[in-house]
């Protein structure tokens, strides 16, 4: 049993592994005490004028969006005069250092107001308290803004100092216009030390911060200005905003664009408003009619609204014209150049309507149209006497007419399609010959599709009355409107014919008829116009088959020229071999023709070409009816006499004082020695003539007297001794001769002898 090993003993230990959880505890609780420690807040108070809006345990400390406190407790300040809430906030510890003297807390809540709509968030967040740091010493207590602070003079941009002698509507948050452009802000106003005038603090962007210069104007822009007497009403507004909220806005004057950049530390003046800064444009206007404008009261009006002022008004030594100086608003600068119109509007009454019916309400104003904007720029000008038409660039479709004769129209008589008012005449001028009119026609936008490269233009003013004594009287007018102020009407017959032109070209005809008319226009030449007018007829066999459409001297003053539309089938007149005279009243003895021309006036007849030997324009009119012995059946010949005497066209040939025939014309022989006088025998009394036969003249009267025998006196007849005439006689047996050949020459004898008066052959005449 010795050999048992002994037990070997050692010390007992202090350690048991129970001690591990507290100290696991006790680390824990050491790092949660010292983070509580760490994290714990700033404690400060604020003094507000009023608790209402500030919640304890709710309404937080924000700086850029950033929480950065909670408002903890909430107790009222019993210390001093006034009574207000002091507010424990709780502040981060990482703003310690922000936390001086200089800081400033003030309460967001919603606001509504003229200048528009603050702490718009809080809707959704709730009120909060808005921190601003500052510098200083270190303190726990402040005093929070009644309002939110201005911005800041070390924000980036342009601060400066405006002095007015009231504040109107404007306020903090007001808007600072540069054509019409918000450029920045009225920060904040105060009473100036002597408390004559009120101290506008104005910052200006920093993009915009050039455009402030030593001698810039600034006025009072705030909601409408209206002035109004018996000389006119002025109404201005710088813009919405500035009617709403107020606003200032500011120019520098042309003559001052040299002017140097501001001085931030010297203050401005506020002027009342744009006339009294005078930052206008200066321009002066030579006027021929300057009756009721006045100075400082008649505005300059561009499509009813105001752009500027009449300053001055001079009347020129001569006392016919006046020069006005006008300031006008520098938003006009880019378009006072080449091009621009002025002219006075004042109330007009006229057939064609009421025009400038507004200046019985404001008075008579000065109206100006601005020229392109890449003209030279321009500072004085000539007013036109009248309104100018529309601008080409106005909307609907420009077009130009011509016409001979104006009528009843004028400037704003309507432009009609179906009786319906589609646009106006805008102005009327002669053309550059003097010889016609040009009419400057607007159509509105609307209806412009209607006018197309086929429309066709008519005078439709006052009444038309057309018809004679047989075929009565009809009586046409367009409208009533039309048979007042007069006015043009138009068709437009095909449905596309596109324009050619920017501003087409038409001929406005004196009525619809003309307008609608077609075929080939001519021109006939004649001796003397005498009768012949506009509207006389073209006629064929009584029909009417044109018209004169004018009627004008030759270049060479020798003759006249007619310019006739051919309505009727043009295709046979207006080609060569057509023949024109003019058809007159014949009075006479014996023979009176065309007495209807007494009544219906001249015309011109025509004769259509026989064959078609290829078309033609110009025409040379015959002084008498044409020549057709050529185409009437008969014998023709040919006499050969000394003289022509009273012969002419027409005359009868008679064979025992009954006509069997008539002279068709006469002509100078080939040497100019002997007449020859074409006669044709109608074809029944043909054989009458064989080569015996004997020709005399029986034109006026043979006188025969003797002393024994007494007086004689011969004619073969009354018609013969009015126009003249010839006769012949054929003798019998051997002396008869053969029958006569056409166009055989015969002599033509001055008197008959006493043996002709007894020749009596008998001769079978043909059928």
């Amino acid at each position: 049993m010795t050999d048992l090993p002994k037990a070997k003993t050692r010390p007992a230990s202090n350690w048991s592994a129970i001690w591990v959880l507290p100290l696991i505890a006790l680390i824990i609780g050491g790092w949660l005490g010292w983070r509580a420690y760490s994290e714990t807040g700033i404690e400060i108070q604020v003094r507000f004028e009023s608790g209402e809006g500030i919640q304890a345990n709710k309404t937080e400390v924000v700086y850029k969006g950033m929480s950065v406190g909670k408002v903890k407790a909430l107790k009222l300040d019993d210390e001093g005069s006034s009574k207000g809430v002091i507010a424990t906030i709780e502040m981060n510890k990482d703003v310690e250092q922000y936390l001086k003297t200089s800081t400033r807390f003030w309460l967001v809540k919603p606001s509504v107001s003229l200048a528009g709509i603050t702490g718009l968030e809080t809707l959704v967040s709730g009120n909060y308290v808005a921190v601003s740091p500052g510098e200083g010493e270190p303190t726990r207590k402040f005093k929070a803004l009644a309002q939110e602070p201005p911005l800041s003079d070390a924000q980036p941009g342009l601060h400066l100092t405006i002095k007015a002698d009231r504040l109107g509507s404007l306020n903090r948050g007001s808007p600072v216009f540069y054509k019409q452009i918000q450029v920045g802000q009225i920060k904040s106003y105060v009473l100036s030390a002597d408390q004559s005038t009120v101290e506008l603090k104005v910052f200006i962007e920093p993009t915009y911060a050039s455009l402030v210069r030593k001698h810039t104007r600034f006025w009072n822009a705030s909601g409408i200005s209206i002035d109004a007497n018996l000389s006119g009403v002025k109404v201005r507004s710088e813009s919405l905003a500035s009617i709403v909220a107020g606003g200032i806005a500011f120019a520098t004057p042309e003559n001052r664009k040299d002017s140097p950049p501001t001085d931030p530390s010297l203050p401005f003046r506020l002027y009342e408003d744009f006339d009294a800064a005078a930052a206008g444009i200066r321009v002066k206007v030579k006027l021929s009619d300057f009756e009721g404008l006045q100075s400082g009261r008649t505005p300059v009006m561009y499509k009813g609204i105001q752009v500027g002022n009449l300053k001055t008004l001079k009347v020129d030594p001569d006392l016919s014209s006046a020069t006005a100086e006008l300031t006008l608003d520098p938003l006009a600068e880019d378009y006072l150049v080449t091009g621009t119109q002025f002219w006075v509007v004042k109330p007009s009454i006229s057939l064609a309507g009421i025009t400038g019916l507004e200046a019985l309400v404001k008075g008579n104003y000065i109206a100006v149209r601005p020229g392109d904007k890449g003209g030279a720029p321009q500072r004085e000008f000539e007013a036109r006497p009248k309104a100018p038409p529309l601008d080409l660039r106005s909307p609907g479709l420009h077009l130009v007419l011509f016409t001979e004769n104006l009528g009843s129209l004028e400037v704003g008589s309507p432009i009609l399609y179906k009786q319906v008012k589609v646009g106006s005449v805008q102005s009327y001028q002669f053309s550059r010959t003097k010889k016609q009119l040009v009419i400057g026609v607007h159509i509105e936008k609307e209806y412009e599709g209607l006018v197309n490269a086929s429309t066709r233009f008519w005078n439709a003013s006052g009444i038309t009355l057309t018809g004679g004594l047989t075929g009565g009287i009809q009586v046409k007018s367009e409208s009533l409107q039309s048979l007042m102020a007069g006015g043009i009407a138009f068709e437009t017959p095909e449905a596309k014919a596109p324009l050619q032109k920017r501003i087409p070209r038409f001929r406005l005809h004196a009525n619809h008829d003309e307008a609608t008319q077609r075929g080939t226009v001519v021109t006939i030449k004649v001796d003397r116009a005498d009768g012949l007018r506009n509207g006389t007829p073209v006629r064929f066999k009584g029909l009417d088959v044109g018209k004169i459409e004018d009627v004008d001297l030759s270049d060479d003053l020798q003759s006249v020229l007619l310019t006739a539309r051919i309505t009727e089938v043009p295709e046979r007149i207006a080609r060569v071999g057509s023949q024109f005279w003019v058809v007159k009243p014949e009075l006479g003895l014996i023979k009176t023709s065309n007495l209807d021309t007494l009544v219906t006036g001249q015309y011109i007849e025509v004769q259509p070409a026989p064959k078609n030997l290829g078309p033609q324009k110009t025409f040379v009119a015959l002084t008498n009816p044409p020549e057709i012995a050529k185409e009437e059946a008969g014998l023709s010949l040919v006499l050969s006499a000394a003289r022509r005497g009273s012969l002419k066209a027409g005359v009868p040939v008679t064979y025992r004082e009954i006509t069997v025939g008539k002279v068709t014309g006469y002509e100078l022989g080939q040497t100019a020695d002997r007449v020859l006088v074409h006669i044709l025998i109608e074809p029944k009394y043909a054989p009458l003539v064989r080569s015996g036969t004997r020709f005399w003249n029986t034109s006026g009267f043979g006188f025969d007297y003797g002393l024994f025998k007494g007086a004689t006196i011969r004619t073969e007849s009354l018609e013969t001794l009015v126009q003249g005439g010839i006769a012949f006689a054929t003798p019998d047996g051997d002396r008869m001769g053969v029958p006569a050949r056409p166009e055989q020459t015969f002599p033509l004898f001055d008197q008959f002898e006493d043996e002709w008066l007894t020749w009596a052959p008998k001769i079978s005449l043909g059928k």
